[in-house]
C-alpha cells in the first residue's frame, strides 16, 4: 500500500473512533433534552445481586401489561410501549403495540415473557434502562441505601426516565423524593 494512500485510510479510522461514541453520547443528550419525563416506581430485586460493578440494578413495578384475550406477543418479540402518568405521577403502561405509535414517548423494547389465563394475557416487559451507573466510589454507599429502601415498605424509590422516539434515559434515581446522590452526600456530610 502506498504511503499516499496509507493516511487518508489512517484519517478515516480515526474520524470512525471519534464519530461512533460521540453519536451514540448525542442521541443520549438528545433524549435527556427533547424526551417526555416519566417517574417510573422501583420495585424490589433480589438483595442478594443489588450491584454488578458500579452501577444499580433497577426493578420496575410497571414492567407488565394486562390484555383482554389471548396476545399474539411472544417472548423476545419487538413492541413498542406508550405510557400514562397515574393520579400519584408514577408512569403506568397505556398500551403495548407491534407498531411504532405516533407520539414521540414511546419506548422501543422487547417482550420478556407472556402469561395467559383463561380470559386474558400478560405481557412482561424488559426495560433497557435498568441500570443506574454511578461513581465509584459511592456505589457501596449507594448499594446499602437503596437495599434498605427496597424491603422498607414505607419509603419510596423511582428513576425519573426520559422517553424520545423509541429510547431511554435515566434523569436520576430518587429516595423518597431525594435524589440518590444527595442522600450520599447528606450521609457522608453527617459522619
Amino acid at each position: 500500500m502506498s504511503k499516499t494512500l496509507l493516511w487518508p485510510v489512517f484519517a478515516l479510522v480515526v474520524l470512525a473512533h471519534w464519530w461512533v461514541p460521540g453519536s451514540m453520547i448525542w442521541n443520549k443528550e438528545k433524549v435527556l433534552t427533547e424526551g417526555t419525563t416519566y417517574k417510573f416506581q422501583s420495585a424490589p430485586v433480589d438483595p442478594s445481586d443489588p450491584f454488578r460493578g458500579k452501577y444499580i440494578v433497577l426493578n420496575f413495578r410497571e414492567d407488565h401489561f394486562k390484555v383482554a384475550g389471548k396476545s399474539n406477543l411472544s417472548h423476545h418479540k419487538r413492541v413498542y410501549v406508550t405510557f400514562i402518568t397515574d393520579k400519584n405521577g408514577f408512569a403506568r403502561v397505556r398500551s403495548v403495540e407491534e407498531r411504532k405509535p405516533v407520539r414521540k414517548d414511546y419506548l422501543e423494547t422487547t417482550v420478556r415473557y407472556k402469561s395467559e389465563e383463561n380470559d386474558s394475557s400478560t405481557i412482561y416487559l424488559i426495560y433497557p434502562f435498568s441500570t443506574y451507573y454511578m461513581e465509584e466510589f459511592k456505589a457501596p454507599q449507594a448499594e446499602r441505601i437503596y437495599g434498605k429502601v427496597r424491603v422498607d415498605s414505607t419509603a419510596k424509590a423511582y428513576a425519573l426516565v426520559n422517553l424520545l422516539n423509541g429510547d431511554a434515559v435515566i434523569k436520576d434515581v430518587y429516595i423518597n423524593d431525594t435524589l440518590l446522590q444527595q442522600v450520599i452526600n447528606t450521609r457522608n456530610a453527617i459522619r
